[in-house]
């Protein structure tokens, strides 16, 4: 009777066992890349490249290092717009990634906007696409609220954003807002980790635009923030003290800066201006909001006739000091830079490097970051990246 009962406890231990396993969450030390062929950047701007290779995406897993990684090819992204074109849902179940171009023979630039964004899922071995849904015109950089339920779009080539309600691997379409003008150029939004404010920014308008969010839906204020030179990747740290921008102004040599918004005062404004140096591509801030990583392209970019140009870009470390930040350390990369991610435990950092095809690899240390020497091949140009939170 004794063996009885006990196999029965044992049967039923496995059972919650079984079930405990099924509900963990997904991998919260997940990195998503977008890779894309079909346009290349070099020296001088943005090239179509037709009969390309498939875009692809590269998945990296941070539960050991190196980490493991998995490349599905065949899912379209874009390097046009900010590097925030693909967001992880908060249980880490879920990607969605948008595709902001497609190519064109007929256009003049080689390309036009694109609307969709595709739907993963994360649980799949290997990963993979479930859904695909239409935005508005060039969706470009993404957002998703804290508890997974709201997920925002900023449309460059339409000036608007998309709200979009979230369950599972399921988005509706709730409402499209009008932000700017297309000419405006609407290109980045960050959610502040109460699920009330966003901040978005409207590169060719020169300012960073209000919003609230209340139950799934998003209304716009008067309120516009100053900031230096074109605000394009936008963010709101983890602590929900401050937003940040990254501004470009004109071409080579000039110096521009991070714009530092003051999210605990009433009026929420601007309060500082952080040099950093040439073109910031893209930055992104360490999970305890202490750090931020800026991708410079640092005059790398520019033609080789130009008298500007310079060797490599540049990742700069800036430390927290207060309410802003300062430089504390600069480290070259590729001549075209693109985005930057934190694991979601603050222990690495990766930078893309589009024109080598490659992502490195940083150790965090204290205020300070280290070369592991290791590399990430990827299948394409890495142009978007994203880390679970």
């Amino acid at each position: 009777m004794k063996m009885v009962v006990l196999l029965h406890r044992a049967s039923w231990l496995s059972v919650l066992l079984i079930q405990w396993c099924c509900a963990l969450p997904g991998d919260a030390q997940l990195i998503v890349s977008g890779n894309e062929n079909k346009i290349e950047v070099i020296p001088g701007g943005p090239s179509a490249i037709f009969d390309a290779e498939p875009d692809s995406v590269s998945f990296i897993h941070f539960d050991r290092f190196p980490p493991r990684v998995e490349h599905v090819v065949g899912i379209s992204n874009s390097v046009i717009g900010p590097p925030s074109n693909v967001v992880i849902t908060p249980d880490h179940r879920v990607a969605f990634i948008s595709n902001a171009v497609k190519v064109d023979r007929d256009a003049e630039l080689g390309y036009v906007p694109d609307t969709l964004i595709h739907v993963l899922d994360l649980t799949a071995k290997p990963p993979k696409v479930v859904a695909a849904v239409h935005a508005g015109r060039q969706p470009s950089g993404m957002s998703i609220s804290p508890d997974g339920k709201t997920l925002l779009v900023a449309n460059r080539d339409e000036g608007t954003i998309t709200v979009w309600s979230v369950s599972g691997t399921q988005l509706n379409l709730i409402q499209s807002v009008e932000i700017a003008t297309p000419e405006d150029q609407l290109s980045d939004v960050a959610i502040s980790p109460d699920g009330k404010l966003v901040l978005a920014s409207v590169q060719e308008g020169h300012y960073l635009s209000v919003l609230e969010l209340q139950g799934g839906r998003l209304t716009l204020s008067d309120r516009k923030l100053s900031v230096c030179g074109k605000p394009y990747r936008t963010v709101i740290t983890r602590d929900g003290t401050l937003g940040i921008t990254a501004g470009s102004g004109e071409l080579a040599p000039d110096v521009h800066a991070l714009t530092i918004v003051d999210l605990t005062e009433n009026p929420i404004r601007t309060i500082d201006y952080v040099p950093v140096g040439n073109a910031p591509e893209s930055f992104e801030v360490s999970p305890d909001s202490k750090l931020i990583a800026v991708m410079l392209f640092n005059g790398a970019n520019a033609l080789p006739e130009d008298p500007t140009r310079t060797e490599h870009g540049l990742l700069k470390l800036l430390a927290r000091r207060g309410k802003t930040f300062e430089t504390v350390q600069a480290l070259p990369l590729g001549r075209i830079t693109q985005g930057a991610a934190f694991t979601s435990d603050g222990k690495y950092l990766l930078a893309q490097c589009h024109d080598l095809r490659e992502i490195r690899v940083y150790r965090v240390v204290g205020e300070s970051i280290e070369d592991t020497g290791h590399r990430i091949q990827t299948p394409g140009h890495p142009s978007s990246i994203r880390a679970a939170q």
